[in-house]
């Protein structure tokens, strides 16, 4: 309870923080002119009569578009304000500090130029005509903050409408660093991925995406659990596209009962769910050396000292204060970074796979420890390493416009990172 009581104090100081700042400079972003506008010379280049040629040559070319103008280097951060943070449907208006931090954080990581846009629609259809529409300005889509099970149709069919890469950052970035997170607590545990028991708490967007991606990695053992318990295949009731396919190949034991019974003898507990939900007895019930990444926030399933005192090996949450932060702003720069880097037209499954992999390779294993089983945020060789990896899968799979050395994608990336961090 005292722990609790300090999280929830350090909360408030935060935001009484934040306030001030969003305020005192009216919002996070600004535009800024790259090219001169001395004389009526610039003038004449950068406007009428100049302009005219580069629109000659994108008419004749569309794809010049990434050469030629800004978008090139241009994400579009999207929501309709329905599932904010932890503060749901509180609309777009609302929803707008969040997408402008988020276009912060792509030019800060990964030196990318990012546009926030909030639609003032709750329709599904609707919104995936309007972002569709709004794709010549882009050359990546990150959607943000919307609603499930409706953010499953919509990721889904703007990436069958879109030739640019559409990505729903709640979903697969967090999944992807906390599945590098799980790939490190395991080497440093001497576990074998393909023969642990894993179970996640939680089949909402992110948790949804945590298990489909630890599939892929080779979980063979994996139960997802929601609000009625155990996922499995002919479980009474409706559930989402996500939790359907989930159910149809997880939980081959058909096992039918909650959380506390789920954990029993797990190798690997994972939480997207509620604060406290992690007890001292669930964690004890666990396997020998045991990883637990608990990241509900503000306040999470468990704190790290509370797993590490139940005789967790491995602890990690989504907070900053404590070790093996789980935090997807290693994600999504990197992600948007090599994509960009051969103009891909898509993000796929392989590519979160390569992602994955690319983050959990960059610590050695003499260099891993129980608190430092994953690279953090400001680590400067995260966003070149998703980077190469990514633009290499995106070249191998056909779906790129751009033919470049993996070694260029991974050196410009760095120079880059190192550009901003020093500006």
């Amino acid at each position: 309870m005292e722990k609790e009581e300090s999280l929830m104090a350090d909360t408030e100081k935060i935001n009484a923080e934040a306030l001030a700042l969003h305020k005192k400079f009216h919002g996070k972003l600004e535009v800024r002119c790259k090219a001169p506008l001395e004389n009526g010379h610039d003038l004449a280049l950068a406007y009428t009569p100049g302009v005219a040629e580069p629109c000659r040559k994108i008419k004749e070319n569309p794809d010049l578009s990434f050469e030629y103008t800004c978008r090139g280097n241009m994400v579009a951060v999207i929501s309709d304000g329905t599932r904010v943070l932890g503060l749901g449907d509180i609309g777009p208006e609302a929803a707008m500090p969040v997408m402008e931090g988020k276009s912060v954080l792509y030019k800060k990581f990964g030196d990318i130029d990012s546009i926030p846009i909030c639609i003032d629609t709750k329709d599904p259809e609707e919104f995936v005509n309007i972002v569709t529409k709004l794709q010549p300005s882009f050359g990546g889509i990150n959607l943000e903050d919307i609603a499930s099970p409706k953010c499953y149709w919509i990721e889904n069919e703007l990436i069958k409408r879109c030739s640019i890469p559409v990505f729903h950052d709640d979903q697969h970035g967090t999944a992807i660093i906390a599945c590098a997170a799980v790939l490190g607590a395991l080497r440093f545990a001497k576990k074998d991925i393909t023969k642990v028991k894993v179970v996640v708490n939680g089949c909402g967007a992110a948790g949804s995406a945590i298990g489909k991606l630890l599939y892929r990695l080779g979980v063979t053992d994996l139960t997802m659990i929601d609000i009625d318990g155990a996922v499995y295949e002919g479980r009474p009731g409706d559930m989402d596209m996500a939790t359907k396919y989930l159910a149809s190949v997880t939980n081959k034991a058909h096992y039918k009962g909650n959380l506390a019974g789920a954990a029993k003898g797990a190798d690997v507990l994972i939480g997207v769910s509620g604060p406290r939900l992690f007890t001292k007895d669930i964690m004890e019930s666990m396997a020998p050396k045991a990883v637990v990444f608990a990241l509900a926030n503000p306040v999470p399933e468990t704190t790290y000292e509370e797993a590490k005192a139940a005789g967790v090996l491995v602890a990690g949450t989504g907070r900053s204060d404590a070790p093996n932060q789980v935090n997807n702003v290693c994600v999504f720069p990197g992600i948007f970074r090599g994509a960009l880097a051969v103009r891909a037209s898509a993000i796929t499954e392989e590519m979160k796979v390569a992602a994955v992999r690319a983050i959990a390779g960059l610590i050695p294993e003499d260099e891993l420890r129980e608190d430092y089983v994953v690279p953090g945020a400001f680590d400067r060789r995260i966003v070149p390493a998703i980077a190469g990896a990514v633009a290499k899968v995106a070249m191998s799979a056909g779906i790129a416009r751009l033919k470049r050395e993996v070694q260029d994608i991974e050196k410009e990336a760095a120079e880059r990172v190192l550009h901003n961090w020093n500006a």
